[in-house]
This record gives structure tokens, C-alpha cells and sequence, in this order.
């Protein structure tokens, strides 16, 4: 794999209904930063046709998909098909291609984007924005202050700072001592670390108000520095999953600096490659970045038991917290974020849509429409929002706590 060349930067060319609702216009947006926040969507029911034509030869199934405001034919393999059914707005390319491979077994990395250069050029394709502030936007155009967030939004989701060319640097960071993350004896010496640190953590908790005194008459400049270093370990993160993919063989085919959903700054990483591997692998990589949070909170919250009270205790503790709330967040699959542990989850079930779906479903019993009979799947995801909605009302009222205690 090191002699191999590097694979050239894909771009991903999306039709975007324009504010008239006739016109298009053609939205470039990079592979990686396409995996994590496009959900492509098909034009309306009535603007399209399909049929079923299967060869009298090789019995093999194809489609003819036309576009019946344009008369384009276009012929779809069986594959395709798969695909076109899941491009309904609320499925991202991400889980697009998880549906494709636990379907299949196997995925060609090249063939979502010619289905999606395809169906652009017949104009049966549009592009919903990902993030529920984004759909707002977009339904109140017409308002100029909103259409210049809108403007703004857009312009940082092309903001994208990365290179595909990595592999060979992670290779060498593998060599160099990476291997040893993925030992037994690093998971137990992991697994030990977060068990003093708890330890550490219940002994402060008693003292949680005086300490969170010691940030100062400036808690919240405080607070925004630990975010700050905070930060710089969301990228470690991202590298521990590169590494993953090299202990398994595998290739990363680029990691940067984006603006997930166009304004939460974030580094990341293309992982795709694993999905050539079995499910263990899967899940191996989705956990190892979420422990380097398990580890640096455990390490903060054993420095501030060891210092006395003031500013370095107080920032200690607080960047313990927050490592610790970043770890449970990853890994935490019912919090309507598709983090690691929700990509493990849904791997383990084989529902790589269980949040959209769920959403849907649970939308519907509001209109009285259920989209499904009641049954195992529909209790099912119901459980997850009821969960997940607890679960988001439990952070939120935390941190609220938190800040409160902090500030008086």
C-alpha cells in the first residue's frame, strides 16, 4: 500500500433547486465533506417513472428511470436501483453507502458519485441541506437577513482545508508506536485509567462548587481556553481512526479541517475504506477515537485531585468534564447525532437509517398518519426517540447546572 498512488481528489457535482422552483443550479462540493453532510433527494413522485426490464439472456434485473417533465431515459442496474429507492432528503451519502454494503457485502467507492452525476445530468435530483437550522433557512428565502445567513452558511461548508495524500503519514505513525493502541495491553492500561480517573472524579465531585470558583472572576474567557485545547484533541481523535484503518490494512483517503452542517469547525477523517473489512473492524474503529477522550479526561481529573485549589485545579477538573462529556457523547448512540457509538449501533442492527426513519415515523403518529403498521420496528423507533429526547433534556439541564455554579 505505500507504493500505491494516491487516488485523485473527487468532487461531487449536486443539482440545487433554485428559489423559483424551475431553475437549477450546480453545487461542487468535496467527497469528504459530501460524506458527512449531503442527504440527496429525488424529485417529486409525479416528475418520474420506473420500470423493470430484465434480459431474456443473463437474467440480469435493470430499470428505466424516466424524467417525465423532460422525457430522459436513463437506465439503472439493480444497484442503482438500491440506491435511488434510499435518496429521499433524510439519508446521507454516509449512510447510503452503509446501506449498500451490509446489502451487498462489498462497495465500489465510485459508484454513488456517477449515480449522482447521472441522475443530475437528467434533473431528477436535488440536494436537501443537511442540518434542521439549514431547511429553516431555506424555506424563508425571501427574508434578506435570513438569506444572508443562508450565504454565509454556504460559503463556510466550502471552506475545506485537507489532503488526500495522508496515507503514507499515518503509515509511518503506525510504525512509529501507533501499533500499540490497538494491544490488549493499551485497551486494559485504557480501560484502568478511566476507572482511577472516575475514582478521582467522585472525590472532587464533593468539592465541585469550590472548585469551579477557582476559574476566577473571568469563568467564561476560562471556559472558551479549555474549549480551545479541547479542540485540539477532537483532532487526535480523528488520527486515532486513521490509525485504525492502517492496523487493518486499509487506506485513508484524506483528512482536513470542515465546517460540519457549515458552521460547527471540525477535523475529520475518510474512513470509507473500512467498510471493505468485517464488522469488528467497523466497530473497532469507531470506538478508538472515542477512548483518547476516555483517557485525557481521566488524566485531567487525576492532575486536579493532586493540585490544590485555585485556577490550575479548577481549569483541570473543567477540561476532565468535558473530555469525559465528549467521550459519552461519541459513544452515546441515542442523542440524535450520528457519532461513533450511534455508527456502531446501527451497524450492529443492520438499520443504517434508524434516526431518519425514526423521525419520520414518530412525525407521522403527530399527523395521524403512521408511514408503517404498528410492529418490532416501529416500537423500535420509538424507543429511540423517547430516548434520545430524554437523553438531550438530561445534557442540556447538566450543563445548565454546570454554568450556574460556575458563574455564582
Amino acid at each position: 500500500m505505500t507504493g500505491a498512488p494516491s487516488p485523485r481528489r473527487a468532487k461531487i457535482e449536486l443539482l440545487v433547486r433554485g428559489d423559483d422552483a424551475e431553475s437549477f443550479e450546480v453545487r461542487e462540493v468535496s467527497s469528504a465533506a459530501a460524506w458527512l453532510q449531503l442527504r440527496p433527494t429525488r424529485v417529486p413522485e409525479d416528475a418520474w417513472e420506473l420500470a423493470e426490464v430484465t434480459s431474456r439472456v443473463g437474467r440480469q434485473q435493470n430499470f428505466v428511470l424516466k424524467n417525465t417533465r423532460t422525457d430522459r431515459f436513463l437506465m439503472l442496474s439493480e444497484p442503482e436501483r438500491f440506491l435511488w429507492d434510499r435518496m429521499d432528503g433524510r439519508t446521507s451519502l454516509q449512510d447510503l453507502a452503509t446501506a449498500y454494503v451490509l446489502e451487498y457485502g462489498a462497495f465500489d467507492f465510485d459508484l454513488i458519485p456517477a449515480l449522482i452525476r447521472k441522475l443530475q445530468r437528467a434533473e431528477l435530483l436535488t440536494l436537501t441541506p443537511a442540518s434542521a437550522l439549514r431547511r429553516v433557512l431555506a424555506r424563508n428565502r425571501r427574508r434578506w437577513l435570513l438569506q444572508m445567513a443562508e450565504r454565509a452558511l454556504t460559503s463556510l461548508e466550502r471552506i475545506n482545508v485537507s489532503s488526500r495524500r495522508v496515507q503514507p503519514f499515518f503509515e509511518r505513525l503506525y510504525r512509529w508506536g501507533g501499533f500499540l493502541l490497538f494491544t490488549r495491553a493499551a485497551v486494559l492500561l485504557g480501560l484502568l485509567l478511566g476507572v482511577v480517573g472516575l475514582v478521582a472524579g467522585v472525590r472532587l465531585w464533593p468539592e465541585a462548587d469550590d472548585i469551579a470558583r477557582g476559574l476566577g472572576a473571568n469563568p467564561v474567557k476560562a471556559i472558551l481556553v479549555v474549549k480551545v485545547f479541547f479542540f485540539v484533541t477532537v483532532a487526535l481523535h480523528q488520527i486515532v481512526h486513521g490509525l485504525a484503518l492502517v492496523h487493518y490494512g486499509r487506506r485513508v483517503r484524506e483528512f482536513g479541517f470542515t465546517f460540519l452542517h457549515g458552521f460547527v469547525p471540525t477535523f475529520y477523517v475518510d474512513v470509507t475504506d473500512i467498510f471493505m473489512v468485517s464488522r469488528r473492524a467497523r466497530i473497532v474503529t469507531a470506538l478508538s477515537g472515542t477512548l483518547v477522550h476516555l483517557v485525557l479526561g481521566a488524566l485531567w481529573f487525576v492532575l486536579a485531585a493532586r493540585l490544590p485549589g485555585g485556577f490550575a485545579q479548577a481549569f483541570c477538573a473543567t477540561s476532565g468534564m468535558i473530555q469525559w462529556q465528549a467521550f459519552v457523547i461519541a459513544l452515546y448512540p441515542f442523542c440524535f447525532i450520528e457519532m461513533d457509538g450511534y455508527h456502531v449501533l446501527v451497524d450492529l442492527l443492520g438499520l443504517p437509517t434508524l434516526k431518519s426513519d425514526a423521525l419520520a415515523y414518530v412525525g407521522s403518529l403527530f399527523r395521524a398518519a403512521p408511514v408503517v403498521p404498528w410492529g418490532r420496528e416501529a416500537g423500535l423507533w420509538i424507543g429511540y426517540v423517547a430516548v434520545s429526547a430524554v437523553s438531550v433534556a438530561a445534557f442540556v439541564a447538566f450543563n445548565v447546572w454546570v454554568i450556574v455554579h460556575a458563574t455564582t
